[in-house]
């Protein structure tokens, strides 16, 4: 079965438009049952996007999360550094400022990405992202994700996948 590995939009889009905490109370229920039961992570990189705001999803997280939710990003060192690797050879398709922001060792989506590559037959990378390849000024989790043969999905699909509804 796959562990599926959850980008900061997943918790951030759910909270701001499309499941509002005080109105899709269900949603909310199910992604606890899901953490509880290691069917959802994620890592640290993205646990400080959605602390970084004193807000109700950071109060959520806190409280409904187990602590061993956010994975340390130590642990796939080996495997961002293939990521980054991959992103540079991509220097004459991406813009400079591109590359910089994925690379930076604070944003979330290369070591989400490296989370999925070091488990790549048990990892679904979990983004809102959608696949961009020819934009040149942002790389995209699911351009990464397909070049690297690690599989992505958005929120919808991952509950077709893991066979729930709420």
């Amino acid at each position: 079965m796959s562990v599926y590995v959850v980008d900061s939009n997943f918790f951030i889009e759910a909270h701001r438009s499309t499941y509002p905490l005080d109105v899709a109370v269900s949603f909310w229920n199910k992604i606890k049952e899901l953490a509880i039961d290691g069917k959802i992570i994620s890592i640290d990189k993205v646990k400080n996007e959605i602390y970084k705001n004193e807000d109700d999803l950071k109060s959520w997280c806190t409280d409904n999360l187990p602590h061993t939710f956010f994975e340390n990003t130590s642990i796939v060192v080996p495997e961002y550094s293939r990521i980054a690797t991959w992103a540079v050879s991509r220097n004459d398709h991406y813009l400079p400022n591109a590359l910089a922001e994925f690379l930076d060792a604070e944003e979330a989506d290369a070591w989400l990405i490296a989370h999925g590559l070091a488990n790549i037959n048990e990892r679904t990378i979990v983004t809102h992202e959608l696949s961009d390849p020819k934009r040149r000024n942002k790389i995209k989790i699911p351009d990464v994700c397909i070049a690297n043969g690690i599989t992505y999905s958005n929120t919808i699909e991952m509950f077709r996948r893991l066979g729930e509804r709420f």
